[in-house]
């Protein structure tokens, strides 16, 4: 990209770019070492509302990924900042772990079935027909829709797993409205994530694995790209997007020399 500022803030994915199925990509520990010694802003952002950013933390450090806490930023905090910012104080019905619950009872959120100002939609290994139709009614009875990300579908050891997109599209149809998603490819996600940091889009770079949520977000957010070749993006599939990434990697080991 032509006349583009050295690259002082990242944005990094965390699966496919830092992990894969659960296993650290060779030259990722080198890359947040060099990140951490260089003093740059940085977070590392996933999709996923589970977790806290502590359980992250904890998770990714007993792989030798070493990411504090509060460089850790997920759909459920960019969520809550969401909300906090334009319904501050207000009331939900959550569909979600305690990724999302910690971060909206963080921003002072009362979780409640009634008369919700929000019904929030999350990611959760126990989605249940109750909770689902509990949502549609309150959507139905007035409370807007919001999700933390698009994502239909999630990993697991024994395959692809519905995610919080596909069950949104199941409260969308059984009520007639979407809901407001907040993670990627949402630029709103990357510039909550900036604004935390105290970065500038125009020097700040996001690196991912995904043409259609990170590299997208990052485009529209206006920042410099990164796609990397170690998850669900090959080299064959750039071509098929309207749209292309700053750079191409085949994996974060070659951005080491760039902090």
């Amino acid at each position: 990209m032509p006349n583009r500022k050295p690259v002082e803030s990242w944005l990094t994915d965390m699966d496919g770019v830092l992990m894969h199925e659960g296993i650290p990509v060779p030259g990722a520990d080198t890359f947040i070492k060099r990140l951490r010694e260089s003093g740059r802003p940085f977070l590392v952002l996933t999709n996923n509302s589970i977790y806290t950013a502590r359980d992250l933390h904890a998770r990714l450090s007993r792989i030798g990924l070493d990411v504090p806490a509060d460089h850790i930023w997920t759909s459920a905090l960019a969520t809550a900042k969401f909300l906090d910012d334009q319904h501050p104080g207000g009331s939900a019905y959550v569909i979600g772990e305690a990724g999302l619950t910690t971060a909206l009872h963080d921003v002072g959120y009362i979780l409640t079935d009634t008369e919700p100002d929000f019904v929030i939609l999350g990611e959760t290994r126990t989605y249940s027909f109750e909770a689902m139709t509990k949502a549609v009614r309150l959507i139905n009875n007035g409370a807007r829709f919001i999700a933390t990300n698009p994502d239909e579908t999630g990993p697991s050891a024994e395959g692809a797993l519905p995610a919080t997109g596909s069950v949104a599209a199941l409260i969308t149809a059984a009520t007639g409205k979407k809901p407001y998603f907040i993670g990627k490819p949402n630029p709103l996600m990357m510039r909550t994530a900036l604004n935390t940091i105290g970065a500038h889009s125009e020097t700040s770079a996001m690196i991912g694995d995904r043409m259609d949520t990170d590299i997208l977000a990052g485009l529209e957010a206006g920042m410099e790209t990164f796609l990397v070749l170690t998850g669900l993006t090959n080299e064959a599939d750039i071509d098929t997007f309207p749209y292309r990434p700053t750079h191409i990697k085949g994996s974060v080991a070659e951005l080491v020399d760039l902090v």
